[in-house]
């Protein structure tokens, strides 16, 4: 039986990857197995949980009117207790039955290690591909399932130079030829767990779950098909199987994932703790369609319709039963600046559209960052691709939105370009108004 393994075992791959398998084996189709583990030991109660459960956990979601659903979810056959030796995922990495291996590293993930490799995606990928090419078990699938414009390319490229680092040239050979990595485009919105899932988990089911994972019932798969060694029929759980990706990839880039953080920090800035809460402000939600209004017609025409996208987006932001978190939604808005909001920002100069609407985005970014400077905000941010003192000296420059946008790292070639630092300023001072 031809196995997927999974590498990431959050809450977002049991809600979206795991459930769309479900769905093949509600239909009667249990051709294929899933496994999972992480690569990393810093999820190991839950890990021990979901393994005395045998995998399997319930899933609720809710929709944007309030329906909730619960379903039980037991696609997820065998679960890998993570050891520092990574000896399981090695084995059924190396199995011939494996056929794709999937992982969420999410958008900081893939730089290159600086240093000690150990307990890196690019390391672990990298040993249990080793070990495949060394028991000559077969070509396999790398499917990334995260948030990064063109995620298979990005991925594949990210450990090739790390197997160019390691000086592996028999392992980079193999890896060429025996491996695809299709680009694909997932959307679920999955907040961090908390208690009331398991209450209301138990009240509706009465099963006394504490693996419970809970989403919005809106869940979108897009995946070009350029599979190394089969595949499930996943068109037939709803996934949408293309050629090309990148419609819907920077649709959901440049309409949600950027305006998810628009909302974030806005409604941090404005006192609310709730997405939910920010959508339901007319100051935030008048920046975010503004946000919206500005990409549209950088991204047309479209095979989507993409003003009704625009407005579903913002009706499942406004899903008050969601409860998704600012804090979660703005945590690693280092990496997120350059992969959401910088392409809009360098299309916008070079066609010479107004700036205005964009800039408002990269002031309400500084806005946050220095209330996080001057340790006002209502919550600890999480931001592993921030370096602390480049920010700080941004916050704290007497020039801080000319310094923010100066920042290569951040906006590539506008960082160079007058035009962006004095839209920067203009919307930076009217941000400070609306938040002060």
């Amino acid at each position: 039986m031809p196995r997927w393994l999974h590498l990431g075992l959050g809450a977002f791959h049991r809600a979206h990857q795991a459930a769309v398998l479900q769905r093949l084996r509600d239909a009667g189709d249990r051709s294929w197995t899933l496994a999972a583990g992480n690569v990393r030991g810093d999820a190991e109660t839950s890990v021990a949980r979901l393994r005395a459960q045998v995998g399997a956990y319930t899933l609720e979601t809710i929709s944007p009117q309030g329906e909730h659903r619960y379903e039980r979810i037991d696609a997820l056959q065998e679960v890998v207790p993570w050891d520092e030796n990574l000896r399981r995922l090695i084995e059924l990495a190396a199995d011939p039955q494996t056929t794709i291996i999937s992982f969420t590293v999410t958008e900081g993930g893939y730089a290159l290690p600086q240093g000690e490799a150990a307990g890196t995606w690019h390391a672990a990928l990298g040993t249990l591909l080793g070990e495949r090419l060394r028991r000559n078990a077969g070509p396999v699938t790398l499917l990334s399932c995260d948030n990064l414009r063109h995620n298979g390319d990005r991925s594949r490229q990210a450990l090739l130079q790390f197997l160019d680092g390691l000086g592996d040239a028999p392992l980079r050979a193999w890896v060429e030829a025996n491996t695809t990595s299709p680009n694909c485009m997932v959307d679920r919105i999955t907040p961090r767990l908390t208690a009331e899932v398991v209450q209301r988990v138990r009240a509706a089911t009465g099963i006394d779950d504490p693996c419970a994972v809970m989403a919005e019932s809106y869940l979108q798969w897009v995946i070009e098909d350029r599979f190394a060694a089969g595949r499930p029929a996943l068109e037939r759980a709803g996934v949408q199987m293309t050629d090309d990706v990148a419609p819907y990839e920077e649709a959901k880039i440049r309409l949600l994932n950027a305006t998810h953080s628009v909302v974030a920090w806005a409604g941090t800035l404005r006192g609310h703790a709730f997405i939910h809460e920010g959508v339901r402000d007319a100051a935030v939600e008048g920046l975010a369609r503004a946000c919206t209004n500005a990409v549209i017609p950088l991204l047309t025409p479209s095979p989507l319709d993409l003003a009704a996208y625009r407005d579903s987006v913002l009706e499942r932001f406004g899903n008050a039963a969601i409860r998704d978190t600012n804090q979660r939604v703005a945590s690693g808005s280092f990496a997120k600046v350059p992969a959401f909001i910088a392409p809009t920002v360098n299309e916008s100069l070079a066609r010479g559209r107004a700036l205005a609407p964009v800039a408002m985005l990269a002031a309400l970014f500084l806005a946050f960052l220095q209330r996080w400077d001057a340790g006002q905000l209502p919550y600890e941010h999480e931001d592993a691709a921030m370096d602390p003192a480049l920010a700080r000296g941004i916050c704290r420059h007497p020039d801080a939105a000319g310094a923010l946008a100066r920042v290569g790292s951040l906006w590539g070639d506008a960082s160079t370009d007058p035009r962006w630092a004095s839209a920067v300023r203009v919307a930076h001072a009217q941000v400070l108004a609306l938040v002060a």
